[in-house]
């Protein structure tokens, strides 16, 4: 197997030396370029499998070769070099697709990890065990999958938002199980499940004796995702006081004990969610607009059900799949109704709800094939009025709503359900096809 290839590129010759020492003893072949236009020039004759380069050339900015790096040689993790302290630098550079920072004066057993992470992106991406796919095949779900394989080879701090039940903590798992630490911890704390005078124990540990009842020192749960992922569920829901500290860890990657003296570093990458508008929330004064900014370097969305019906049917076939196998028997195949019906539900509560309402009528039917009535779709109530400027789409959800819930009373007799709406089999069939039911 070929050496794997550093280019370095810094214009201070003992930190140079330092590095390529470093790197050297780790099984690495290192070439220095002391300005920006010696990097180009290097990465223009040989291959590397890791650049590290300082963010003060004296012909330009490291963030310049980062962007160029992203433009032309994708495949090539980058790390930038940042003077202590400065925290924007290193957000920039993240932004820009950096892969990781390092901090002056250089930690040499950060720099190892750093490193010993980058090169495992030279070869086949890993596997990390995820419970479950990400099921779908809208242009949507297609721009998360390429979001996700792209995050998956940065550090970068990454917010996913979306509404309760589109699946956040699928797409946390799949950034980590992609990623070079997918060998390595994936620890999910859902911040708003712990009471608020515990979580600062949970997240960061504490020491015997720091607090009545702590009979003994315990790991808090940064310490169990070094090395690892920390996923942070329902971020927004952190008393303001613990977003203090929890800034401080993303941001110098160290922590405290509850009642220690001392800090003690921390390696382990921030995905957060929250169904909540954190923007929003900083306006209101209710969350840390520094924090905002440090764990929302990055910001995927997650799109609702509604707005990506393409991926109702396979997600369906899924669900039915992983039914049945825990069933031990195949589940109940859904009748043509039941399928238009499923297609045409505006489902509130998005992915986990789809799967709700298949495990129910998996249950609940007793006819070897699962009908409308068996889903027991909720009607939802519809707004007042409709916005401005968009009556017809206000009308035909009023009317869908109604028609559905008729055929539902009736198990999909077209001719009842005309009667119980009251119009004529034919008018019903014409608003079927009309409405995307038929």
């Amino acid at each position: 197997m070929a050496q794997p290839r550093a280019l370095i590129v810094d214009d201070e010759p003992d930190l140079c030396e330092l590095l390529a020492i470093t790197l050297g003893r780790m099984g690495l072949a290192t070439t220095v370029a002391a300005t920006l236009h010696a990097a180009r020039a290097a990465l223009a004759a040989s291959s590397f499998d890791l650049c590290l380069t300082d963010m003060r050339l004296p012909d330009g900015s490291g963030l310049d070769l980062v962007q160029l790096i992203q433009q032309r040689y994708a495949a090539l993790p980058v790390a930038v070099i940042t003077a202590h302290g400065s925290m924007e630098a290193a957000i920039q550079a993240l932004k820009a697709g950096a892969f990781d920072f390092v901090n002056k004066p250089v930690d040499l057993h950060n720099l190892r990890k750093l490193v010993a992470q980058a090169v495992t992106l030279a070869g086949p991406a890993p596997l990390g065990a995820v419970h479950a796919p990400l099921i779908g095949r809208s242009p949507h779900m297609e721009r998360l999958h390429e979001t996700i394989t792209k995050l998956s080879r940065s550090q970068a701090p990454v917010h996913i938002s979306g509404e309760s039940g589109t699946g956040k903590e699928l797409v946390a798992r799949l950034i980590h199980a992609q990623s070079p630490r997918a060998s390595q911890p994936f620890v999910p704390v859902n911040c708003g499940a712990i009471a608020p005078d515990l979580i600062e124990s949970e997240l960061f540990g504490h020491i015997r004796g720091s607090f009545t009842g702590a009979i003994g020192d315990k790991m808090g749960l940064f310490e169990a995702a070094d090395g690892g992922s920390l996923f942070l569920d329902e971020v927004a829901e952190l008393p303001l006081a613990l977003q203090v500290k929890l800034l401080r860890a993303v941001q110098e990657k160290r922590i405290r004990r509850v009642g220690a003296a001392h800090e003690q570093p921390i390696d382990c990458r921030i995905l957060s969610a929250t169904h909540k508008d954190l923007a929003s929330m900083v306006g209101a004064g209710v969350f840390r607009q520094d924090l905002y900014y440090r764990i929302n370097v990055i910001e995927v969305k997650v799109s609702p059900l509604r707005e990506r019906s393409e991926d109702i049917a396979p997600l369906t076939e899924y669900f039915l799949t992983r039914i049945g196998q825990a069933a031990g028997a195949a589940a109940p195949p859904l009748s043509l109704p039941a399928r238009a019906a499923l297609q045409a539900y505006r489902f509130p509560g998005n992915v986990r709800e789809l799967e709700n309402i298949l495990e129910r009528a998996c249950a609940l039917c007793d006819t070897g094939t699962i009908e409308v009535a068996d889903l027991l779709l909720p009607s939802l109530p519809v707004a007042a009025g409709p916005p401005a400027g968009e009556l017809q789409p206000w009308l035909d959800e009023l009317e869908r709503q109604r028609i559905l819930e008729a055929l539902g009373q009736t198990r999909w007799n077209k001719t009842r359900a005309a009667k119980l709406l009251g119009i004529s089999f034919r008018a019903l069939r014409y608003r079927l096809e009309r409405l995307g039911l038929s």
